[in-house]
């Protein structure tokens, strides 16, 4: 029965549009051609009364996200750092999405505290005040801590938000093997695939247990960053629906009027923030997933404070220099070099023209160079990339996935500081710095001394192996016996051997 369901569900997404208004708004926004537009209310008109009818004191946008529930409102929030791309009405309509949604009742969030620490609210706190900010996943109480009087945040979850996001995923899955079924030509995006990654995410996100987790590995990766500042976990008071954290003071990064009366320099603040994503991604293949202005604050010292843990992002160290050698070749005009990356990673098959993909990048990146930020379409850069990796036969990479989405959010919320931010310049040195110590004579050397290191430990169990695969080999001949396995016994061995020798030299220069 979970067919029908998810068409209904689907059915009621655009109705719901239809009804609250943000079909046109959207459509308009976004500049689709008129055929479209005629076509989208042509196809959800007959349903109109079966949409929701949402917050009508709410703009037409944000209604229909809010009414349709928390999975559509986890991608309004996405758009809503993204002018260029949906128009500065629809972007400033879904900034409200962000942390300013309606909160349940703070009786709710007492009971559910009580019961995840096994303590009333009045043992743990001695002040706890009415919610403070919400957003889709969770709402935050400021309170102060009882034993120490500390000022802290209180994140509690929303009642049954878990069973509300498995209904919106479900969905989503039903639309993307839907598309795949009906547009072979899609599946190369693996649309399915996106949404499991989405789902494994999000689901993540729905443990606070997991986000506390993640905020203290991040403040250890980010101790030395100047200008950055994590809050601090209060672990006896956290648990699966409940996260207490210290209390940040700052001013919204979504607040620009604030910020420059604080006397705070924006542009700069810009800068720094694109920097500090790329090389958390960088240097530590560990970076925060979801840095809208909402998850932001400036403090009073002119840091910048990040919140909300819930969506983290981890890419292995092969795919960090194969992702800053994509963005070295853009900042250096190399796209011949940008080509063969994509060719050496296997992001394009083997058998396509490395010129003709070359040329195509060009194509791509030379616009950007010589000009304002602000005067360049993102949403039509994007459009032409889809075009060229279609083109190439090149596959959705959901590794990435992540570390794009948040690429183009964290490129949002730097322009809305900064809307002449020029993203290759403020990059470069970053990148240029990974590159001088991850890519070249001296990463190889390293990679060298790593592998040797790892070898020498499996180097007392290798006669062993060597025996026994002997013994095997001299057993009669099975149906169906795989292929001999000796030789590669033989050259670990061999390795080991090196290895042994590597790390002896090592310890001797």
């Amino acid at each position: 029965m979970r067919g029908p369901i998810n068409i209904w569900r689907l059915i009621r997404t655009g109705a719901t549009f239809e009804r609250t208004g943000a079909m046109g708004v959207v459509l308009e926004q976004m500049q689709a051609p008129p055929r479209l537009r005629v076509a989208a209310h042509a196809i959800a008109w007959p349903f109109t009364w079966l949409g929701f009818k949402g917050d009508p004191s709410l703009p037409p946008t944000t209604r229909a996200i809010t009414a349709l529930g928390p999975a559509y409102i986890k991608f309004g929030q996405i758009l809503s750092t993204r002018p260029d791309v949906v128009g500065p009405e629809i972007a400033l309509q879904l900034q409200v999405l962000q942390d300013k949604l309606a909160p349940f009742p703070t009786a709710t969030a007492r009971t559910m505290i009580a019961e995840e620490l096994g303590q009333p609210v009045e043992a743990l706190y001695s002040e706890f005040s009415e919610p403070i900010a919400a957003a889709s996943i969770a709402q935050v109480h400021k309170a102060r801590r009882a034993t120490t009087g500390e000022q802290v945040a209180v994140k509690v979850l929303r009642p049954r938000i878990l069973q509300a996001f498995q209904t919106d995923i479900d969905a989503f899955y039903f639309a993307a093997r839907t598309i795949e079924l009906l547009l072979p030509a899609t599946r190369r995006l693996r649309p399915t695939d996106v949404i499991a990654h989405f789902e494994s995410v999000v689901m993540g996100e729905l443990d606070l247990r997991l986000e506390a987790s993640a905020a203290a590995e991040f403040a250890a990766n980010t101790t030395q960053d100047a200008g950055f500042t994590v809050p601090r976990i209060v672990w006896p008071m956290s648990g699966r629906n409940v996260m207490t954290q210290s209390w940040a003071e700052g001013v919204p990064m979504s607040d620009l009027a604030a910020i420059e009366a604080a006397g705070h320099d924006a542009p700069a603040l810009g800068t720094r923030i694109l920097q500090l994503f790329l090389r958390h991604a960088l240097r530590d293949g560990y970076f925060h997933a979801d840095m809208h202005q909402g998850n932001l604050k400036v403090s009073p010292s002119g840091d910048i404070v990040a919140l909300d843990f819930g969506i983290m992002g981890r890419i292995d160290e092969y795919t960090r220099r194969v992702y800053a050698e994509i963005l070295f070749g853009f900042i250096r005009r190399d796209y011949r070099r940008v080509a063969e990356v994509h060719f050496e990673a296997g992001y394009v098959p083997p058998d396509r023209d490395i010129d003709e993909f070359a040329r195509a990048l060009r194509s791509v990146g030379e616009p950007i160079f010589g000009m304002d930020a602000n005067r360049i379409s993102m949403a039509k850069l994007l459009q032409y990339l889809f075009e060229v990796t279609e083109r190439f036969g090149m596959e959705t990479r959901t590794e990435l996935i992540l570390l794009q989405r948040t690429m183009v959010v964290v490129e949002g919320v730097a322009r809305s500081l900064n809307p002449s931010i020029n993203i290759w310049q403020v990059a470069r040195p970053v990148v240029e710095e990974y590159i001088a110590e991850n890519v070249g004579p001296k990463a190889a050397v390293r990679d060298l001394w790593r592998t040797a290191v790892v070898l020498s430990r499996f180097g007392p169990k290798l006669p062993e192996l060597v025996e026994q695969q002997l013994l095997r080999e001299h057993q009669p001949p099975q149906p169906a016996q795989r292929p001999s396995q000796i030789w590669p016994l033989v050259w670990m061995a061999m390795g080991a051997a090196l290895a042994g020798a590597g790390v002896w030299l090592g310890t001797m220069i």
